[in-house]
């Protein structure tokens, strides 16, 4: 009962340890405490974005099932843009950490700026085509008359003030790539809590303030995403970083900037792969209607939710592989990614059987359409079975990523989801008729397939011999 009570205390006093981000060193001592102490407020940072994603859809389902439609059409396209900030941000995380490894913080500093710099490049692209196209955007996208009219401006303002989410997105990569993972945590917990607050009085009104509906929903995300990016800045500005960056820092270096372009040219391609893959999925999604599209869209929320601690685990193994590569301690950094995909899947085999046994009283929650929850709950059923497979495959495929062989992904990626999953999803959902079973199951078969691929990959060790 003693030994029970300081096994207890011992993990308390860890966790306060994680949280507060007083352990700056992860190259050397107990690897299992390293991946403790990074991918704790990692998962907190990814659960409080998820939680916010399950809160936003719960208010906006209360509108209408177009108004959630809305949201899915839109993410899917987003998703497809932020290919590039994905890239740049896993080029930032691999270069800062091998940087950081390495003790030359300079280096870092100067990584970090110039992806600050092209992140507010690509988002000014990004804002103009928002602002001007949101209606043809939805149409391209399948949606109906009646659904763009209503949902046009969600699209607007979500992408008319993506440098929000795009600044977001790239700072909290840099802090994961020095280690510090406590400050993305905060950053998210700042966000998603004016999220929190901001979503129902947007979306249906308080005192002077309108009810906007849809549009109210990327307006709080806006609001609350922008306030969290002012409070990255300072922690920059005023020194509560390993990195400190000056005015004398803030400068355009050319070689630094392609250097950076080049690292992130294999996660722009590996994503932008992924991402248009869910794009192409959810347009066949949408021939059967905006109910089934609904009960996707929620149950692919949901599916998210469950993802987040995975993928504060994935980050915390790419951390660890590029500062210990950085600290040229190769073998540490394999130990680090199969101890933690192993946590991984262990968690993940226990989160599939959850939603194998309640998905309908889950997705209930949210909309009790009959509809929705017949084709949310069978989409839930079919793409969380083989859990356990994807638990492995984000580790193995996040460590190439640390360690900046962004390439790996991408032919993996490019092999799995446009030679297999989209052909299989739009056979068997359009050709052989068998609707969004078709294309549930054709996400499934792609990601086990893509995780059996990434480990005996992983395995021949060519990632450890990358330079970044």
């Amino acid at each position: 009962m003693q030994s029970d009570s300081l096994s207890l205390n011992k993990i308390v006093h860890y966790f306060k340890i994680a949280v507060t981000g007083k352990q700056k060193e992860f190259t050397s001592g107990s690897i299992r405490r390293a991946i403790f102490m990074l991918a704790v407020p990692m998962i907190l940072e990814m659960l409080m974005e998820s939680i916010f994603a399950l809160v936003d859809i719960m208010y906006v389902s209360q509108i209408s099932v177009n108004a959630v439609a809305t949201i899915g059409l839109t993410e899917s396209v987003i998703t497809l843009i932020y290919a590039v900030a994905i890239g740049l941000s896993i080029a930032a995380t691999a270069i800062v950490a091998r940087r950081v490894g390495a003790k030359d913080i300079k280096g870092a500093t100067e990584a970090a700026i110039q992806v600050i710099f092209l992140g507010v490049f690509v988002a000014i692209i990004i804002s103009v085509i928002g602002l001007l196209y949101p209606r043809e955007i939805l149409e391209i996208m399948g949606g109906s008359p009646d659904l763009i009219e209503e949902g046009f401006g969600y699209t607007k303002v979500l992408l008319g003030g993506n440098m929000t989410i795009m600044l977001l997105f790239l700072i909290n990569a840099i802090f994961r790539g020095t280690g510090e993972a406590s400050i993305s945590m905060w950053t998210l917990i700042l966000s998603n809590g004016l999220n929190i607050i901001l979503d129902p009085i947007f979306i249906f009104g308080l005192g002077p303030i309108p009810a906007f509906g849809v549009e109210g929903a990327a307006i709080a995300t806006t609001i609350g995403r922008g306030t969290a990016v002012l409070f990255q800045l300072g922690v920059f500005l005023f020194g509560f970083s390993k990195i400190k960056i000056g005015l004398r820092d803030i400068v355009i270096r050319v070689g630094v900037m392609f250097h950076l372009i080049k690292v992130s040219l294999g996660g722009i391609g590996q994503f932008f792969i992924g991402t248009s893959s869910w794009v192409f999925l959810m347009r066949i999604m949408s021939e059967f209607g905006s109910e089934v599209l609904a009960g996707y869209t929620i149950a692919i929320r949901v599916m998210l939710f469950s993802l987040m601690p995975a993928w504060g685990m994935s980050s915390a193994a790419a951390t660890l592989v590029g500062q210990n590569l950085g600290a040229n301690k190769s073998d540490r950094a394999e130990q680090s990614v199969w101890k933690t995909s192993t946590y991984c899947a262990l968690f993940m085999g226990i989160v599939s059987i959850i939603y194998l046994v309640f998905a309908p009283q889950i997705i209930e929650w949210f909309n009790k359409t009959d509809t929705v929850i017949s084709s949310g709950s069978l989409c839930l059923r079919i793409m969380t079975a083989p859990f356990v497979f994807y638990g492995f495959g984000m580790i193995v495929l996040n460590a190439f990523n640390g360690a900046g062989d962004t390439k790996t992904p991408t032919y993996i990626n490019f092999v799995c989801f446009w030679l297999i999953q989209l052909p299989f999803a739009y056979l068997a959902a359009i050709t052989l008729n068998y609707g969004p079973v078709g294309v549930f199951s054709a996400i499934a078969v792609g990601e086990v397939l893509m995780t059996i691929i990434a480990v005996i990959w992983f395995k021949k060790g060519l990632w450890k011999k990358v330079e970044v």
